[in-house]
């Protein structure tokens, strides 16, 4: 069955259009909650700890990710290709028929968005999520779906919906390499909206918490990732995908492998519909609320003190009726889970944090040790490009993403409707990432200035004095990250399970305080919102109590609130507004800018000089594979200008992208969704 007859079977537009109409309905209500949260804040402003480590705004400029050659499936011929693969700073996979197309600009054979992707390294593993996907066609573990892989050495990229990608290597150690940048480009694409948008991510986010909250579906959602398109593609196929399946599935004939591939083409195409409708209609939907924001904040501003004496009062009225409710169930059903869940979230998430500060240590060993008997400014130059970007090398911070990934909530996933860990260790990875480039950069803005000051003289003792200072500046920012992370987690695990057990019985009572609002006001005061950030006020006080005493306690080097950095350095921070070191360009280590008055050679060239994290490109004039099952064996693919790395570490750094720094959330602004990830802490809004 081909996906164009499938499609006639199911219209998906009238669902994506019942799914849009009601999140449209939504989000028109959240936007102006979060357009006056988003105004009280800049009036009133929010603040919190100050970060000691400085921030780099721009960390990927003139950078790119990973580029290199790997075999890639093609299912229109079923045979296998040998294909250049570029990772731009925006953490897209893009392929290219060789790296000549690539360098002469021409645009890619195809690019891969990996938000919802998951990266699998065995056939094992793909045979099961796809058994799992197509009920009645299943297939033994052991014998590969319609394809033979074309070394024992695969990576594929599964997605509930879209199109599968299939790529193999011809050793275990790229198979390790490839693994770590995928897995780089998947956790950029799942770390959620950009916050810099201050209405419109709010409202998205919490409009698609609440349709989810009114269908039933009160946890932690996996598929809350990539631009809002596909989010809300993906709300449509979690109600499409089971009719699509009871519709096609009896539809489907021949052999198994042909039923299962049959059932992914036309999932894919499916889903490729769902998002340009979504997007269509999402994007109307903005620019409706977009055009009335002018008079919306003009409103807001002027009845800023009267909206927020309402909303008071309303929340008033509201606990009296919640919080009898919400102790009791917060005495019987969370407050024994408590210390349990902090401690499965704590150990791992320590033990990670733990690496990213070894793994910077070691890396300024290094430094010394490398400058002690050549202390030029090559020498610093060539050791600080690489040093530079450590936090965006996907194979030096694998050892840091691993010691998470242990992260377990077993036997309580069921009883707080948490669908998997995946989402908080996710957000602890973006985390440890953004905590190392803080510490390099912070080192790099440091060690340059003293450089400036001495010169090289003395650099062993400088790299020592400068490491000094930035490890216990780690430390202090370490303790207060993860104790707002463990904060956020907690929320996000027991909020949606009070307002699972609330809501039947508080529901019905709520549209009568909706009568206690002025009408002009009704737009920036709704009930729901205000019933959810009682239930969270309700639960802070043990969830604040339980990190408190973690940290008294000193379990995992968590510092206690009261305890501020002493040596703190007030004038550290005006460094922080100093351009971009170019290390290779200024020590004299960088490569010469070659000029041309053609713009298209001129692109080229500068592709071909932007630095990179990871490069493993493979030898020009590799055969390139034409049959699926004769792979040529080589013994090592190996990686340009970098030295060969010890005991199996790779040493070639030079630079990806971080994602956007999450901003600080109002400390007076609307609960952040539980849809996207986490509650966060600061956002809880004052007055209820």
């Amino acid at each position: 069955m081909s996906p164009n007859i499938a499609l006639s079977f199911l219209p998906p537009a009238a669902r994506t259009g019942e799914v849009i109409g009601e999140f449209s309905r939504l989000y028109e209500q959240q936007y102006a909650v979060a357009l006056f949260n988003k105004v009280r804040f800049d009036i009133e402003g929010g603040g919190g700890p100050q970060p000691q480590l400085l921030h780099r705004k721009v960390p990927l400029e003139n950078r790119s990710i990973f580029s290199g050659a790997l075999f890639q499936f093609l299912e229109e011929n079923n045979k296998w290709r040998n294909h250049f693969i570029f990772v731009p700073d925006s953490y897209t996979i893009n392929y290219y028929d060789n790296k000549a197309s690539h360098e002469r600009g021409l645009h890619p054979k195809g690019n891969i968005n990996c938000a919802g992707y998951k990266v699998l390294t065995s056939m094992d593993q793909y045979l099961e999520l796809l058994n799992n996907s197509l009920p009645g066609v299943k297939a033994k573990v052991g014998n590969s779906p319609f394809l033979k892989c074309a070394t024992q050495f695969p990576l594929i990229l599964w997605h509930p919906y879209a199109r599968h990608y299939y790529f193999c290597v011809v050793t275990e150690k790229e198979q390790q390499k490839w693994h770590a940048v995928f897995q780089d480009c998947v956790r950029h694409a799942n770390d959620g909206l950009s916050e810099e948008s201050q209405v419109q991510t709010p409202a998205f986010t919490d409009a698609v918490r609440l349709y989810r909250q009114a269908h039933g579906q009160y946890g932690t959602w996996e598929m809350m990732c990539g631009i809002p398109s596909q989010i809300l593609a993906n709300l449509v196929m979690e109600t499409l995908l089971p009719e699509l399946r009871d519709l096609i599935s009896p539809r489907l004939k021949g052999k198994m492998h042909d039923r299962q591939r049959n059932w992914m083409l036309v999932c894919d195409a499916v889903y490729g519909l769902v998002v340009r409708q979504a997007q269509a209609q999402y994007e109307a939907v903005v620019q409706s609320c977009e055009a009335r924001r002018p008079p919306l904040e003009a409103s807001i501003r002027t009845d800023m003190d009267q909206i927020i004496t309402s909303k008071e009062h309303v929340a008033n009225k509201i606990k009296a009726v919640v919080l009898p409710k919400a102790e009791k169930l917060l005495t019987v059903s969370i407050q024994p889970y408590i210390s349990s869940i902090l401690e499965a979230l704590m150990e791992p998430t320590s033990r990670g944090f733990s690496q990213v500060r070894d793994v910077f240590f070691r890396e300024l060993v290094d430094l010394s040790k490398n400058t002690l008997n050549d202390a030029t400014n090559e020498k610093v130059g060539e050791h600080m490009e690489k040093i530079s970007m450590l936090a965006f090398h996907p194979v030096k911070m694998q050892s840091c993403y691993e010691k998470v990934e242990d992260l377990s909530l077993d036997g309580l996933q069921q009883r707080f409707d948490v669908s998997s860990p995946s989402v908080f260790v996710q957000r602890a990875q973006i985390l440890m990432r953004e905590q190392m480039d803080d510490a390099v950069y912070t080192f790099e803005q440091i060690l340059h200035q003293s450089l400036e000051d001495q010169g090289p003289e003395g650099l062993c003792k400088n790299i020592q004095r400068c490491q000094d200072r930035v490890i216990k500046k780690f430390d202090y920012d370490s303790s207060t990250v993860r104790k707002r992370f463990f904060r956020e987690a907690l929320l996000q695990i027991f909020i949606p399970y009070m307002l699972k057990q609330l809501t039947p019985s508080l529901s019905p009572e709520l549209p009568r305080f909706q009568e206690l609002i002025f009408e002009d006001f009704s737009r920036f005061i709704l009930v729901e919102n205000i019933f959810e950030e009682v239930v969270l006020h309700s639960v802070m006080k043990d969830i604040m109590m339980a990190v408190k005493e973690a940290a008294v306690q000193r379990r995992h080097n968590l510092y206690r609130d009261s305890i501020v950095l002493t040596s703190s350095d007030p004038n550290l921070h005006l460094l922080g507004d100093n351009p971009a070191i170019d290390w290779a360009g200024e020590y004299g280590t960088g490569q010469e800018e070659v000029e041309t008055g053609d713009s298209t050679g001129g692109a080229a060239q500068r592709r071909r000089r932007m630095k990179q994290v990871v490069s493993m490109i493979q030898l020009d004039g590799s055969p390139i594979l034409e049959s699926r099952l004769d792979i040529p064996m080589v013994d090592s693919i190996p990686e340009e200008g970098v030295e060969q790395p010890e005991e199996g570490v790779d040493q070639d750094t030079d630079a990806p992208s971080s994602p956007e720094r999450v901003h600080q959330e109002p400390a007076k602004s609307r609960l952040n969704s539980l849809a996207h990830g986490l509650y966060k802490v600061s956002c809880v809004p004052q007055g209820c």
